[in-house]
C-alpha cells in the first residue's frame, strides 16, 4: 500500500521582504502584549518627537506631491496610457469610483463627517471657539484635510505603480518606482528595502483604519443596544469578526468579492448622505458647500505651509500630521490598488478621476454632515452635541442622527456601512500587501490573502491594547516618514522615465499610409488609398495575406538582420493570425513590429440600400500594425512587399535614432497585448 506525498505548499512570498516585514511586525506585537503601558508611553514619546522634529518635512512632502501629479496631469505627459497604447479601461467609471472610494477612506468620512468640524468648531487653532467665524474655520480646516492633497499622495503612488507596471511591464510594487534611477539594484537589497517599508507602512495605516472603524462600531452597537458596553473587549472581538468576514471576500477574488462589495457601500453612503441632504437644513447645505469650496480654494497654498511655527501649539500634531501622515502611510496599499484597477486609462484621466472627482464628493459629504451638526448646534440650540462629541469622537455620527428624523433606521444603516467599509478595507488590503511581500506578483495563493488579513486584524488589535488613538496614531505617523521619503525619489524616477517617454515620441513619429506611399514613388498610391477606404475585405483575404505576404516580408528583413548578427527573432501565432518581429539591442528597450488580424463591424456607409444596426451585422477585417507600446491604428492590408519591408524599415529607423537621442535607456520589459502580459522578463 503506497502513500503519497505530502502536497507542497505553493507560495509566491519573496524572502528578503516578507522576513524583515514579520519580524519587526512580530517583535512589536510582543512588546505590547507583553507591557501595553510601556509601550503606549514609548509611542507618545515617538509621536511627539516626530511631530516638532519632521512635521515640516511631512507639510513639505505632501505640497510638492501635489504640485507634481497636476503638472504632469496638464502636460502633454497627460495623453499617455497606464498600458499599451491600445489597452483599454478594464472597470466602468463608476465601478473604478466606487473601488477606488471604498479603498480610499470611506471609514474616515464616516468617523470625521460629523467629529471633526465639530471639534474644531468648539477648539479651533486660532481665534475664539463656538463662534461664526471658528464655523467657518472649522469646515475650511476639515476641506483642507480631506482634499486634494490626500488624492494627491494615493494618485502618486497608484499613477508611479501603475505606469511602470502596465506601460513597462515591471513589478507591481514600490521598488519599480527606482528603476530609472538604480536600473536592475531594484531586484536586490535596495528594492527589497523598499517594499519592507511599503508593507510596514500599509500594515500601520491598515491597522490604524481598522482601530477607528471598530471604535465607531462599537459606539453605535452601544447607542442602539446600550447592553454592548463600550470597551476594548468590544472592539477586539468585533476586529475577529469582521476580519473573518474581509477573509472569506479576500479569497473570492478583486471581482466577485472586493467589486461587489465597494459597490454595495457607495450606494448605502449616498442613500445616507442624501437622506441627511433631504431632512437636514438643505438650502444652508448648499449655501454652505459653495463658500466652503471657494474659501479652501483660495487659501490652499497659506494652509499647505501652515506648522504653527510662531505658536508652538500641539493642534497641527493632533490633526493635520497625524492625517497626512495615517494617508502617506496608508499609500501604498490605496496606491498599488487604485493601480490594479486602473489599466487602460491616461494619465490626466487617471489623475482627474483620482483627484477631482472623490473630492468633490468628499467635500459635498462634510458639507451634509459637517454643516447639519453645525446648524443644529448653532441655530437649533443642540449644543450638548459638542459634549458628546468631545468625549468620544466615534459617537458623533449617531448622536447627530438622534436630532434627525428615523434615528434607528439610519444609525442602523451606519453600522452595517462601517462593516462593508471596514470589511472592504481589510480584504483589498490583505490582497495589496500580499502582492508587495511577493515582490508584485499579481496572483498569490489563497493562503497567503487569508494570513495578510488575519495579521491586520491581530495588528489593530494590539494597537488598541497599546493606548488606543494615539498608538494608532503614532503608529502611522512613524511609518510614514520612511516611505515620504520614497514617494518623493518614485516621483523623481517617474519624471526620468516620462522625459525618456518624450524622447520616443519625437523620435518615432509614425507617417500616415498616403505619405509611406508617396516615399516609394508608386504614382497610384492614391488610387490604391481609395479602394482601401471603400473595400471592406473578408477574414479569409487579410488571414491570406498576413500567411503570406506579411510572413514573408518579415522573414526576409529577419534574415538580413541575423546576417548582421542582430539577436532578432520573428514568433507567429496561427491562432489569431499574428505575426511579431522583435530585435533587442543589448540593454535597450526591444524593438517590435507586428502585424495582427483584427475584426471591425462594417460601418453604415457599407450598407446604403438597407436598415441595420449602429453596432454592425458583418464584420471586415485589417491587417493593423501593433509596436511594442500597442497599436498604431493604420492598416497594411494590399501592401506590396518592398513596401512592406519599407514600413518596417521605417520604423526601425526611428528606433535606431531613439537610441541614439536619448541619453538613458532604460532595459524595460515588454509589455505585451491586450492581456498585459509580459514577455522578456528577466
Amino acid at each position: 500500500m503506497s502513500t503519497s506525498a505530502p502536497k507542497k505548499l505553493n507560495s509566491t512570498l519573496l524572502a528578503p521582504v516578507f522576513i524583515p516585514s514579520i519580524i519587526v511586525i512580530t517583535l512589536l506585537v510582543i512588546g505590547t502584549v507583553a507591557d501595553p503601558k510601556r509601550a503606549g508611553d514609548a509611542f507618545s514619546a515617538t509621536l511627539a518627537f516626530i511631530t516638532n522634529d519632521f512635521g515640516w518635512f511631512y507639510m513639505l512632502a505632501v505640497a510638492l506631491f501635489l504640485i507634481f501629479i497636476v503638472v504632469v496631469a496638464i502636460s502633454p505627459w497627460g495623453k499617455i496610457k497606464l498600458g499599451p497604447d491600445h489597452a483599454e479601461p478594464e472597470y466602468s467609471f463608476s465601478a473604478w469610483f466606487a473601488m477606488l472610494f471604498s479603498a480610499g477612506y470611506g471609514i474616515a468620512l464616516l468617523f470625521f463627517g460629523v467629529a471633526e468640524p465639530v471639534l474644531h468648531y468648539a477648539d479651533p487653532p486660532v481665534g475664539d471657539p463656538r463662534t461664526i467665524e471658528a464655523a467657518r474655520q472649522s469646515m475650511q480646516i476639515t476641506f483642507f484635510h480631506w482634499g486634494f492633497h490626500i488624492w494627491a499622495i494615493y494618485g502618486l503612488v497608484g499613477l508611479v505603480l501603475a505606469y511602470f507596471g502596465f506601460r513597462h511591464g515591471l513589478p507591481l510594487s514600490m521598488r519599480s518606482a527606482l528603476y530609472p534611477l538604480v536600473g536592475d539594484r531594484i531586484y536586490g537589497p535596495i528594492g527589497h528595502t523598499v517594499d519592507v517599508f511599503a508593507v510596514l507602512g500599509t500594515m500601520f495605516g491598515i491597522a490604524t483604519t481598522l482601530g477607528l472603524s471598530v471604535a465607531q462600531l462599537n459606539a453605535g452597537l452601544n447607542y442602539l443596544w446600550p447592553s454592548v458596553p463600550v470597551n476594548i473587549t468590544v472592539q477586539i472581538i468585533s476586529i475577529a469578526l469582521i476580519t473573518a468576514l474581509a477573509t472569506l471576500s479576500v479569497v473570492a477574488g478583486m471581482d466577485a468579492g472586493i467589486k461587489r462589495l465597494s459597490q454595495l457601500n457607495m450606494l448605502l453612503a449616498i442613500a445616507l448622505m442624501l437622506f441627511v441632504f433631504a431632512v437636514g437644513p438643505t438650502v444652508f447645505i448648499l449655501k454652505t458647500f459653495m463658500q466652503n469650496t471657494g474659501s479652501y480654494l483660495s487659501n490652499i497654498v497659506e494652509r499647505s505651509f501652515s506648522l504653527e511655527a510662531y505658536t508652538g501649539g500641539k493642534w497641527i500634531g493632533n490633526w493635520t500630521l497625524f492625517i497626512f501622515g495615517w494617508t502617506i502611510a496608508w499609500a501604498p496599499f490605496v496606491g498599488l490598488f487604485i493601480a490594479k484597477i486602473s489599466r487602460g486609462r491616461t494619465i490626466r484621466q487617471f489623475v482627474l478621476g483620482v483627484m477631482v472627482v472623490p473630492t468633490l464628493f468628499t467635500f459635498f459629504w462634510f458639507s451634509v454632515f459637517g454643516d447639519t451638526a453645525l446648524h443644529a448646534i448653532m441655530v437649533d440650540g443642540y449644543t450638548h452635541l459638542i459634549d458628546q462629541v468631545e468625549q468620544n469622537k466615534a459617537i458623533a455620527l449617531f448622536k447627530l442622527f438622534e436630532h434627525l428624523p428615523f434615528a434607528s433606521i439610519t444609525s442602523f444603516l451606519a453600522i452595517i456601512l462601517i462593516v462593508t467599509f471596514f470589511v472592504t478595507s481589510a480584504d483589498s488590503g490583505a490582497l495589496v500587501v500580499d502582492s508587495l511581500a511577493s515582490g508584485g506578483a499579481l496572483r498569490t495563493p489563497v493562503w497567503q490573502r487569508i494570513f495578510w488579513a488575519s495579521s491586520q486584524g491581530v495588528l489593530a488589535a494590539v494597537l488598541l491594547l497599546a493606548g488606543g488613538l494615539s498608538a494608532l496614531q503614532t503608529a502611522s505617523i512613524t511609518s510614514a516618514l520612511p516611505f515620504a521619503i520614497i514617494m518623493l525619489i518614485s516621483a523623481v524616477g517617474l519624471w526620468r522615465a516620462l522625459q525618456i517617454e518624450g524622447y520616443r515620441e519625437t523620435s518615432l513619429q509614425h507617417h500616415m499610409n498616403s505619405g509611406r506611399h508617396n516615399r516609394l514613388g508608386d504614382s497610384n498610391h492614391w488610387e490604391k488609398r481609395l479602394r482601401n477606404l471603400v473595400d471592406f475585405p473578408s477574414r479569409e483575404n487579410v488571414s491570406k495575406y498576413i500567411e503570406t505576404t506579411v510572413a514573408d516580408s518579415l522573414k526576409t528583413v529577419e534574415a538580413e538582420l541575423k546576417k548582421q548578427d542582430w539577436p532578432v527573432k520573428l514568433t507567429q501565432n496561427k491562432e489569431l493570425c499574428r505575426y511579431k518581429l522583435s530585435v533587442i539591442s543589448g540593454e535597450d528597450m526591444a524593438f517590435e513590429y507586428e502585424v495582427r488580424l483584427r475584426g471591425f463591424a462594417k460601418p453604415s456607409y457599407a450598407f446604403p440600400a438597407i436598415t441595420r444596426d449602429n453596432d454592425g451585422d458583418e464584420q471586415y477585417y485589417r491587417a493593423e500594425v501593433f509596436m511594442r507600446r500597442g497599436g498604431l491604428a493604420y492598416d497594411v492590408y494590399g501592401y506590396e512587399k518592398d513596401q512592406l519591408i519599407s514600413d518596417v524599415l521605417d520604423h526601425f529607423e526611428k528606433y535606431m535614432h531613439f537610441l541614439h537621442t536619448t541619453p538613458a535607456i532604460l532595459p524595460w520589459k515588454v509589455v505585451d497585448d491586450e492581456e498585459g502580459e509580459v514577455s522578456g522578463a528577466k
